[in-house]
């Protein structure tokens, strides 16, 4: 009886971490509410913020993860600063003119007389066509690029509504409007519409640079009334601004000094400060525990600051050879004297947590755990796909962390886990061998009588 009683309260106990695994979000010390800027978008990026990372405690930065609101953990991926998201789209109106009417399919023949401007814009264009027999077929459009500086990642037409529009055309460009190269062949333009829905297809990839292009229908297929043409420019990485945590240090052997970083920041550049005029040469030095041996990070390097009338001059920042999370941070200084503390200045560029959305709104990101991980989604593959399908500028839509932390499992999330599984298996393990043994003594008991 009291053997069965044991067995039911160790099938509770066994029992209990699958009720409170029912809100994956328990295992983490805080969350905060998620804004996004476009509600069905369907892929978002999270630039992560001082809070996040501060209440992180695994130097992979694994215990950050996005949820939704039944508190299911939503595919993510973690998205480093050299893996820049690209910035939004910039469209610019180009000039455009039509070309008169193609005897026959080809159109290879098309020979184009313009007039220019001083500053290489096209003023005016004649077209004369190697052959004047058989029927019409639209002759296509000009477009003129040339104040553009850079490449054209594609071309967007409007158009005037047509009843129904299903064409193709090729695009050809040129620097000169006498030598010319095919840039894309066979691309659909579409304009249909049915039971109050539109479906169009106006864009035109390109992904290159020139003065000139030409757009022409395959097949004698009608084109529509041109009304603009807007050039997509293919924009710079964006910069990610870097960010600083200035520290105070404790004097430790003379010429060394250590300090403690407030989070899992990614460092990847060092600066140094002092109160007065200095000339210094340093070694940086870090780790994450404090039982682990120093490991070099930058240095040695000179560095030094002078203070004049018009402010002060500082040595240039230090860049780390790899990016770091860790805790303890040391300076040691080559001249080993006494000297005040200088303040270190540890400098990393925030990054993306880019997650998928699934179920029900409102989503949150939660940090800080010793019992959770997240374990990194191929969203990659996703963005890049995407990116073919909608241009290389797309990116997914922004959400930001919004208000104060709200507490979840709290400082409980990120203490040292006790295994007592391990330990209540090993207990039955010798209540058990306890048992047989006690057995085997009354049985030789028994046997010896």
């Amino acid at each position: 009886m009291l053997f069965s009683r044991v067995i039911a309260a160790v099938s509770l106990l066994a029992a209990a971490p699958v009720l409170w695994a029912a809100d994956a979000r328990q295992d983490y010390r805080e969350q905060w509410p998620l804004q996004l800027s476009a509600p069905q978008a369907g892929a978002y990026r999270l630039m992560l913020g001082e809070a996040q990372y501060r209440s992180a405690v695994s130097p992979q930065l694994a215990d950050v993860q996005v949820f939704n609101a039944q508190g299911q953990a939503l595919p993510a991926a973690l998205l480093s600063a050299d893996q820049p998201l690209a910035q939004a789209a910039q469209w610019q109106e180009l000039p455009w003119f039509p070309l008169p009417a193609q005897a026959g399919a080809g159109g290879d023949d098309l020979q184009l007389l313009t007039e220019r401007n001083t500053d290489g814009s096209v003023r005016r264009v004649e077209a004369r066509l190697g052959r004047s027999v058989g029927s019409a077929a639209p002759g296509g459009w000009l477009v003129d690029a040339s104040a553009l500086r850079g490449a054209v990642q594609s071309l967007r037409l409007d158009w005037q509504a047509p009843a129904a529009l299903q064409a193709r055309v090729r695009v050809d460009a040129s620097d000169d409007l006498r030598q010319w190269q095919r840039v894309a062949d066979d691309v659909p333009l579409v304009d249909l519409q049915h039971d109050g829905r539109r479906l169009q297809q106006r864009r035109i990839e390109i992904g290159q640079e020139a003065k000139y292009f030409r757009i022409v229908p395959v097949g004698g297929d009608a084109l529509p009334v041109l009304s603009a043409v807007h050039a997509e420019r293919v924009a710079a990485p964006q910069a990610i601004d870097w960010q600083w945590r200035a520290l105070t240090g404790t004097a430790g052997k003379p010429g060394e000094f250590e300090y403690t970083l407030d989070g899992r920041f990614p460092i990847a550049q060092v600066g140094i400060a002092t109160p007065d005029n200095s000339v210094v040469q340093w070694t940086l030095l870090s780790r994450d525990d404090a039982g682990q041996p120093w490991q070099v990070r930058a240095g040695p390097w000179v560095a030094y600051q002078l203070q004049e009338t018009g402010g002060s001059r500082q040595s240039q920042t230090q860049s780390l050879a790899v990016p770091t999370r860790d805790r303890y941070w040391k300076l040691t200084a080559a001249q080993g004297t006494a000297m005040p503390a200088p303040t270190l200045r540890l400098g990393y560029q925030p990054e993306a947590l880019v997650f998928l959305s699934q179920g029900e709104a409102p989503f949150s990101v939660a940090a800080g755990s010793v019992r959770a991980a997240r374990t990194d989604a191929p969203v990659g593959t996703v963005i890049a796909q995407l990116r073919e399908q909608q241009g290389a500028q797309w990116q997914p839509a922004l959400a930001t962390a919004q208000g104060s932390a709200q507490p979840l499992g709290g400082d409980a999330a990120v203490q040292p886990v006790r295994d007592w599984k391990r330990w209540l298996l090993w207990g039955l393990l010798v209540l058990g061998v306890l048992i047989v043994g006690g057995f085997a003594a009354t049985l030789l008991r028994n046997n010896a009588r």
